[in-house]
């Protein structure tokens, strides 16, 4: 039970529940026979790096299916890839440097709260500041989505687009370069999340070392 005093009845019952799924959780850990944790406590070797949007309905190992120590991960609102972003950058670069990762996932999905807010113009206090790096995608892509009438399909397809020029973020960081420069393993990718299905949906936006179209702009010798 928990041991903490809560003058809020409603404050202490969802944090005891809180509590109480570690526990069911801790005691799964400890009755396992797999070895999987025992194996985790030594050290970590995921060969998947996802960023996704902070979002709770879409986990990145729910999505994929996949065991702790299977995923490493990063999260922010609408999963943006901002160059100026040091906690990006520091997650991407430990996970392909340090971890050497294989595959890097942007996940966006259908019905983010993020691109709904950058699509209009009511102010949101310091977000704004994030939202700009999404009015910025759409600036870029205003003719296309301008040209859907249908407002959920043009939400649909800002979602499409973001992932698509998180991507070429990726691509273009010094990491990404210099890894690409000295190894062929490494693959970024594209996807969506239907929520409503749980299904990821490949953009077919894949990059890698063999079709590095942006070396000439941004690698260094």
């Amino acid at each position: 039970m928990c041991t903490k005093k809560f003058d809020n009845e409603k404050l202490a019952q969802s944090f005891e529940k809180i509590m109480a799924g570690n526990r069911e959780w801790a005691q799964e850990v400890q009755n396992d026979k797999t070895g999987l944790f025992h194996e985790l406590a030594k050290g970590q070797h995921p060969d998947l790096l996802w960023i996704g949007c902070s979002d709770s309905r879409v986990p990145a190992n729910q999505i994929t299916g996949t065991r702790p120590g299977d995923v490493f991960v990063h999260r922010n609102v609408a999963n943006l890839c901002v160059h100026s972003d040091m906690n990006m950058l520091s997650v991407l670069d430990f996970a392909v440097n340090i971890l050497k990762v294989k595959h890097i996932i942007v996940a966006g999905h259908y019905g983010c709260g993020g691109i709904t807010a950058a699509m209009n113009r009511k102010q949101y206090g310091l977000l704004d500041n994030w939202l700009i790096h999404l009015k910025d995608v759409y600036r870029v892509h205003v003719d296309e989505l301008n040209a859907i009438t249908d407002l959920k399909k043009r939400e649909d397809r800002f979602v499409e687009l973001n992932v698509v020029e998180q991507v070429a973020n990726l691509c273009k960081t010094t990491i990404v370069q210099n890894a690409w420069q000295e190894r062929d393993d490494l693959a970024i990718h594209g996807m969506i999340i239907k929520v409503e299905t749980g299904e990821l949906v490949d953009l077919n936006v894949t990059a890698t070392q063999s079709d590095n179209r942006l070396e000439e702009f941004f690698s260094f010798d």
